[in-house]
């Protein structure tokens, strides 16, 4: 089971899709979302759906971190293929998702996403459809207080 509300979020370092070491805390308002392939449909739809919310995540002071088990050049890939403007973390050996305790099967993360702020989780999601997934943890963040809406 994957780390849930009130846990605390471990910090972690990770290289995003241009090969430069990322090191997140989440004192600040973040999305993480773990996914099990670049460049496949339910992937595909969620990252083309982060970055269509991305203006309002950025609005609402929320940063967005994409992670799969893909490497670098298949990052850099898919990101330039679906025009992504938020980093993608590669975790090949599952060092992300073994901190988050998201499964890992097959080689590949579960689709689960991650709100946290503070140096904490505010929400977990497992079993996501990807489907209306980014604006859904948006709109959630939102209405429980954990962001507000820019003036």
């Amino acid at each position: 089971m994957a780390l849930a509300s009130g846990d605390d979020a471990p910090t972690v370092t990770a290289p995003n899709q241009d090969g430069e070491e990322v090191t997140l805390s989440f004192e600040e308002p973040t999305v993480l979302y773990f996914y099990p392939r670049d460049e496949t449909p339910g992937c595909t739809t969620e990252a083309a759906q982060f970055q269509r919310e991305l203006e309002s995540y950025r609005d609402a002071g929320v940063a967005v971190y994409g992670v799969s088990t893909d490497d670098v050049e298949s990052h850099r890939s898919f990101s330039e293929a679906e025009g992504l403007e938020f980093d993608l973390l590669a975790d090949p050996d599952a060092e992300l998702a073994t901190a988050f305790d998201v499964d890992v099967r097959d080689g590949a993360a579960a689709r689960t996403t991650f709100f946290l702020a503070d140096g904490e989780v505010h929400a977990a999601y497992e079993d996501v459809d990807p489907d209306g997934h980014a604006r859904e943890v948006l709109r959630e963040a939102f209405e429980e207080g954990v962001v507000s809406s820019p003036e």
